[in-house]
């Protein structure tokens, strides 16, 4: 069963959101806080250990009846159906999409091409498992007969972001492993990683599904050939695991066949580290950590499968984003978590998000004639306030803002943590309100400042406020609220892209610059430059001559 197709705008839904729109654009949310004491009630949801406020948003009710209409008109809930049950919905490549599939409980059944998938993850888990278990209790050692102590990662993409985000986002759950990655083709970052390591006590894990990449083969290759040089050919079957499904290929490069993890191609790339993917996760935080973080984002998954869409955690943020993009003409959204933790979440989400719906061509065939894809971009509070804030409060965009904190820290230090979190209350509560002339102008008086130095002042001190935000207080980091968080983003991408009536989990885009550059590249170890535009050839003559 493929997906509806349907041009959004062509709905009843859409043209009466339009009207709408225009109804409510110059209504300000300190006005509708003033006319609704029961704002906050309405417009919140509580779900497990989450609460979600999303009463500081430009609408009312009607907003979300209307945009609660459009998701139904689009076929969202038959949509919901065919995500989660292996229909082809990634037609462009013919797969279907089943990362939820990865975190799906034993007992489940998910069928691809009539078979049930679940038994295969959980035997790939079961090998995850054990496979940590022997690195982390030293019972796997290196050609020397030592235990590991260093993990290296190298992957590019959601081969890289997802497990070097959530190993730096559950640090507090580290053993005693220490973890590296490795992506970018630049061979001073691959150099940099070298430098770090003792090859007898250091595990190479390399994913590449189909162990083809440039940038993860050429990191790969170089690694091998720094090992070589302590160690012998048939030492590399110790210490370089693989996840891909290029048996052959890394086979030859000197892998063992029991240490490649399989990969499936109805996992993108961008949502693969609930798969064997995470196996850096595993060994970095141990694998019932690992577990705990599928399980987080298995209950996600059930919210999101079950929960009616007035209460429904990633379907309200893909239509608030939906209000803001289309009706507002928004084209950027910021991620703020209050924690040091997750200050890889926003770009992890860069990938997830952008690669997925930055999309200009319908599921028709046809170029949209609306905006898809919005920008991504964020870092940790308090960092962020000191940095781009400004922009947020007094500049001349709409920035959406997700801000994201939790009641507990790990550590338990409360004068940090009352501190930090002050931060996250106090900057929604800015954006919301801002502040008028009159209560500067009182300001000054307080201070005591002249007249005419008060009325140069005056404009640059306003702020108006109505900026809108999204608070989501989570009871603490823990693997399980991260698996549940990321999940959260996760179907907040597929209800986006739904509605927009694009293809998600394709990335076309990708290909090209990698065509080009293959070429390229044999113009500058043949110095010969071929035909391009006037600018290329002149950046490329520079470079030849310059390093060659």
């Amino acid at each position: 069963m493929s997906l509806q197709n349907t041009n959004p705008t062509t709905t009843i839904a859409w043209q009466a959101l339009e009207k709408h729109f225009h109804e409510i654009e110059n209504v300000t949310m300190q006005q509708m806080f003033q006319d609704d004491k029961l704002r906050t009630q309405n417009f919140h949801i509580k779900w497990d250990k989450f609460l979600l406020d999303y009463s500081k948003n430009r609408i009312n009710q009607k907003t979300i009846n209307l945009l609660l209409d459009l998701a139904n008109e689009i076929g969202l809930k038959e949509g919901v159906n065919s995500y989660f049950s292996g229909d082809i919905i990634n037609q462009t490549e013919n797969r279907a999409v089943l990362h939820t599939a990865l975190r799906a409980n034993k007992n489940d059944s998910v069928l691809v091409d009539g078979e049930n998938v679940i038994p295969e993850i959980f035997e790939v888990k079961n090998k995850i498992k054990s496979f940590s278990e022997d690195i982390i209790s030293g019972n796997k050692k290196g050609f020397t007969g030592k235990s590991f102590t260093d993990i290296v990662n190298i992957g590019i993409g959601g081969s890289d972001l997802g497990p070097a985000m959530v190993v730096e986002g559950l640090q507090f759950y580290k053993n005693h492993l220490n973890t590296h990655f490795v992506s970018n083709v630049d061979g001073d970052h691959v150099s940099e990683i070298i430098q770090k390591l003792i090859p007898e006590t250091t595990l190479f894990v390399i994913v590449s599904k189909t162990f083809t990449t440039q940038e993860t083969l050429t990191n790969s290759e170089t690694i091998r050939n720094w090992f070589l040089k302590f160690a012998k050919q048939e030492d590399v079957a110790k210490h370089f695991v693989a996840v891909s499904t290029n048996i052959k290929n890394v086979t030859e490069f000197g892998i063992d066949k029991n240490n490649i993890f399989p990969m499936w191609d109805w996992v993108g790339g961008r949502f693969s580290l609930w798969s064997a993917v995470g196996l850096t996760i595993s060994l970095a935080v141990g694998f019932d950590n690992f577990d705990k973080l599928l399980s987080g984002a298995n209950k996600m998954d059930t919210h999101f499968k079950i929960e009616s869409f007035d209460k429904n955690i990633p379907v309200i943020l893909a239509l608030l984003s939906i209000w803001y993009n289309n009706f507002f003409g928004a084209e950027s959204e910021a991620i703020i978590p209050y924690t040091q933790y997750l200050q890889k979440l926003a770009p992890y989400l860069q990938q997830g998000i952008m690669e997925s719906n930055g999309k200009s061509i319908g599921r028709d065939g046809k170029t949209v004639n609306y905006q898809t894809g919005t920008i991504v971009w964020g870092e940790p509070g308090t960092n962020s306030q000191h940095a781009f804030f400004q922009l947020i409060h007094q500049g001349t965009k709409l920035i959406p803002t997700d801000f994201i904190g939790f009641s507990k820290s790990l550590y338990g230090n409360k004068d940090h943590h009352d501190k930090l979190m002050s931060n996250f209350f106090a900057q929604t509560e800015a954006l919301l309100h801002g502040k008028n002339s009159n209560q500067v102008a009182t300001e000054f008086k307080e201070q005591d400042i002249s007249s005419e130095t008060a009325k140069f002042l005056l404009p640059y001190k306003v702020f108006e406020g109505n900026k809108p935000t999204n608070t989501f207080l989570i009871d603490s980091l823990t693997p399980e609220t991260l698996g549940s968080l990321i999940a959260m983003y996760e179907h907040k991408i597929f209800v986006q892209g739904l509605i927009w009536n694009i293809f998600s989990y394709d990335q076309w885009g990708v290909e090209l610059g990698k065509q080009l550059a293959n070429s390229i590249l044999r113009e500058i170890n043949t110095q010969e430059v071929k035909n391009h535009d006037s600018s290329t050839e002149f950046l490329l003559n520079h470079f030849i001559k310059n390093n060659h």
